[in-house]
């Protein structure tokens, strides 16, 4: 390898660093996040490596040479667009900080990804998933159902449940605060069922998990840590196994389901967005779709021959 495309190569390898740095400190990035965005970069990198292309001085046509390859390699079009974004937040950051003299992303488009709706769990799969631990006095199984309820009951993201404070959880007015994307804080209502799940976990479970250690967090280990995003997915999936669900669903899935649940109950979208911490409405509007039987009982009420 030439010596200046491996010092080029050394050279972008540091401003990930930095950039990622950058993401958690002044963006306020979730762990998740970063390391995302730091492996989307790192196979962009090792792409140019391979290509002999100078990372931070490709053209456009040389970048639109890497996304063919990970189409080629049959990477779906929303994990192409996820890398396309990466790169496309990076050049942008790359170019306003002087690191890199042209931006060779801004003038590209992704494949058009297509259109997939949430994926949603069925009453019957619910009532199965969140009675798993029923009747359990273990301080650990009455904490995964506290977990679950507090999932389904405001659509918490894995990310703010694993970071929700033990103080931000108020019994009394039914009631937690997260902090979801960039940091942004939302008061989200608890119901009566989540809250004594939630109660009896605080008061029984959670001090036998400190074992006499303080956390601030309101989810513990074993251990008496805070809840990683990991340890809360690994939860998750035992506690399909245990319900005999299918594994391939996911915390985020607990998330589609309370926002169609509560829009086929009668909700507003307007306060499904302030309860998901959606910044657009667009976004919380695909759950308008999803239920068919919602369309029906539409249809019906509204048309003049239903």
């Amino acid at each position: 390898m030439p010596q200046d495309l491996s010092e080029a190569n050394e050279r972008y390898a540091g401003l990930v660093d930095r950039f990622c740095t950058m993401l958690e400190a002044e963006r306020n990035a979730s762990p998740h996040t970063v390391r995302s965005y730091r492996a989307d970069l790192a196979s962009y990198g090792s792409w140019a490596d391979r290509a002999g292309v100078d990372p931070l001085g490709a053209t456009h046509r040389e970048v639109r040479g890497y996304l063919s390859e990970l189409d080629r390699a049959a990477y779906s079009r929303r994990t192409i667009n996820r890398h396309l974004s990466a790169l496309r937040s990076f050049f942008r950051w790359a170019v306003a900080r002087g690191h890199a003299e042209s931006d060779p992303v801004s003038v590209l488009q992704g494949p058009k990804a297509a259109k997939r709706l949430p994926r949603v769990i069925s009453a019957a799969e619910m009532a199965k998933l969140l009675g798993a631990y029923a009747g359990s006095d273990e301080p650990e199984d009455m904490r995964n159902k506290a977990i679950l309820e507090f999932l389904y009951a405001c659509g918490a993201r894995v990310s703010e449940t694993s970071d929700l404070l033990a103080c931000d959880v108020d019994f009394d007015l039914k009631q937690a605060k997260v902090f979801g994307k960039g940091g942004k804080e939302r008061i989200i209502p608890l119901h009566d069922l989540a809250v004594d799940s939630m109660r009896t976990y605080a008061w029984i479970a959670r001090p036998a998990l400190l074992g006499g250690k303080e956390c601030p967090h309101f989810f513990v280990s074993t251990r008496g840590n805070k809840m990683t995003t990991d340890a809360l997915r690994k939860m998750f999936k035992k506690s399909l196994l245990l319900a005999g669900l299918d594994a391939s669903l996911s915390p985020h899935d607990m998330r589609h389901t309370f926002a169609t649940d509560l829009l086929e109950g009668g909700a507003d979208l307007r306060s499904v967005q302030e309860m998901l911490g959606h910044a657009r409405l667009s976004t919380t509007q695909i759950y308008t779709h999803v239920s068919p039987a919602r369309l029906k009982s539409e249809h019906h009420r509204a048309h003049p021959r239903g």
